[in-house]
């Protein structure tokens, strides 16, 4: 079985060695390639995928760019307008979100609440499509903000959600029950935070960054005693999903853990 990630870049994704974990957990022969896919090879590289694959992950850049060139979409996939995970049967290739699903497994897992709480959701681009997509469909109320105002704009109006300008950013933040950073600011950056210092929101921080799995972000939440939440439970609780997509097999969710955690702590990776 062959299986792989598309994206732009993805030599340090974690992806490969979860997955590779995965397959040795349920006796599948395989491998996980990782696809140094720029986005002018996109449509070439799915092609070969259709050729060769039984499934791909997609992460960014690609995570909406990808639905122009697939066979099939699913609904929750269209709903949201990103696709994470595809499906290669019989050479169609079928796009499907694992990522709304795996955002709500992490928060459960963590026992994080999200019904009728006032989310805030840091971006607009696929990532934050698939969380704002989830949360609402959890029965939170959805607000987003993003530094391209046009962006949270679509999304707002695509899904019903309640739009954050700058102007209104603090008292968003300072009013918001949980918090969710989908952008890649403190990614390879420990230094980095997409909110100004010292401004936090009254509840829970999550920052789907899992490297480094503390940012900045979810560390002065945590100096500020507020309970906080990585992004390695949505990483791995999507490729479970995705994985069970492509096998029809219920994966080793702990042996996917282990695997990403090992890889984490690889000096090399880091």
């Amino acid at each position: 079985m062959k299986l792989g990630l598309i994206g732009f870049p993805v030599e340090h994704s974690l992806s490969p060695a979860m997955h590779e974990a995965a397959l040795r957990a349920a006796g599948l022969e395989g491998t996980y390639l990782a696809l140094e896919t720029p986005p002018a090879f996109l449509r070439a590289r799915l092609q070969e995928v259709r050729r060769g694959f039984a499934g791909v992950n997609v992460t960014v850049p690609h995570k909406e760019r990808v639905l122009d060139y697939l066979d099939e979409i699913s609904p929750e996939a269209r709903a949201i307008g990103a696709v994470n995970t595809i499906v290669c049967a019989q050479g169609r290739l079928i796009g499907h979100n694992t990522d709304a699903p795996g955002f709500i497994s992490g928060l459960d897992e963590a026992g994080i609440s999200y019904r009728n709480k006032k989310a805030l959701v840091l971006g607009a681009g696929g990532a934050a499509r698939a969380v704002a997509y989830a949360l609402k469909k959890g029965g939170a109320q959805v607000a987003v903000y993003n530094r391209t105002q046009s962006r949270a704009e679509a999304l707002c109006n695509a899904m019903g959600l309640r739009l954050v300008t700058e102007p209104l950013l603090a008292a968003a933040v300072q009013g918001c029950d949980l918090l969710i950073n989908t952008t890649s600011v403190g990614l390879k950056d420990p230094s980095s935070s997409p909110l100004p210092p010292g401004l936090l929101p009254r509840g829970v921080v999550v920052d789907i960054v899992y490297n480094p799995p503390t940012t900045r972000l979810l560390l002065e939440a945590q100096q500020a005693g507020l309970p906080t939440l990585g992004g390695l439970p949505m990483l791995v609780w999507q490729g479970a999903l995705a994985f069970e997509l492509w096998t029809g097999i219920k994966p080793d969710v702990q042996a996917m853990y282990k695997a990403a955690r090992a890889r984490l702590q690889d000096a090399a990776f880091l």
